[in-house]
């Protein structure tokens, strides 16, 4: 192999790792589920999946590249961009290809979907441009999570929303997912200046937030024991790990998983 096409490999496999690949990849392959769940077929599948994935790559890239002087006076080797692994440059090319291949896609959805996706790419923005820093940081996860399954709903015909129990539940798995997700970072974060609500709470009261309100995700959806079987992982994983793990938010994403299995048995999506 060149050495210009290992310098390539190596550019490529940064940039991936720049765009947060696990909860990327989770986000996608959920939303991906819940389109062919409820009768896209194979190319709507394909069309959400893909317009997801390329709302979550957006997301992703734009995160490291507005953090990345933060992330290099930290001294983050997790981090390619600090790291100088791949420039600011190529990872703001890749986040611009990325907005385009959402809009498009998303598009291809039909206008009432592809309106609710981009309202829902558009709160993972702002959560990076300021809310992450404010006591409104839960909030865009609270939205996007809410409106991914309006997003595969909206593209069905006759366009019907999701139940409302399945967007409160969303919203909620949302909020779980942001406490869960900052956990590890928390004193990191307060060290930088981010005092966003979980940094403000602080770990116990942000573990706890995360629990509760993944077990009201799962209360909305399944009552009764099989709500408590979902939210077990993430409690266990919650009050278990170290401070610097990230269990609490790979079990938040397994008990989304779950909590979609549980609403896809009890009926589908629909109102």
């Amino acid at each position: 192999m060149s050495s210009a096409a290992v310098v390539t490999r190596a550019r490529i496999g940064a940039l991936l790792r720049a765009c947060h690949p696990a909860p990327s990849a989770a986000v996608t392959a959920l939303a991906a589920a819940m389109a062919a769940a409820a009768g896209r077929g194979a190319l709507g599948t394909v069309l959400t999946a893909g317009a997801v994935g390329a709302g979550q790559l957006s997301i992703g890239w734009s995160n490291d590249l507005i953090d990345r002087r933060r992330d290099a006076d930290a001294g983050r080797p997790d981090k390619p961009l600090a790291a100088a692994e791949v420039t600011a440059g190529q990872v703001a090319g890749a986040t611009r290809w990325a907005v385009v291949c959402c809009v498009l896609l998303s598009a291809a959805c039909g206008v009432a979907a592809a309106a609710v996706h981009l309202v829902a790419v558009a709160a993972g923005w702002a959560y990076n441009l300021r809310l992450k820093a404010t006591a409104w940081s839960w909030l865009p996860y609270a939205v996007a999570f809410a409106l991914l399954p309006a997003f595969v709903t909206l593209a069905l015909p006759g366009r019907p929303w999701p139940a409302p129990e399945v967007l409160g539940a969303g919203a909620l798995l949302g909020v779980a997912g942001h406490f869960a997700n900052v956990l590890p970072d928390l004193v990191a974060d307060r060290a930088a200046g981010i005092r966003g609500l979980p940094q403000r709470l602080g770990r116990r009261a942000s573990a706890a937030v995360a629990v509760l309100a993944a077990t009201a995700a799962a209360l909305l959806l399944a009552p009764g024991w099989p709500a408590l079987a979902v939210t077990a992982p993430p409690a266990l994983a919650t009050l278990l790990a170290p401070p610097r793990s990230r269990a609490p938010f790979l079990a938040v994403i397994a008990a989304a998983a779950l909590a979609l299995g549980l609403l896809l048995l009890g009926g589908g999506l629909r109102g």
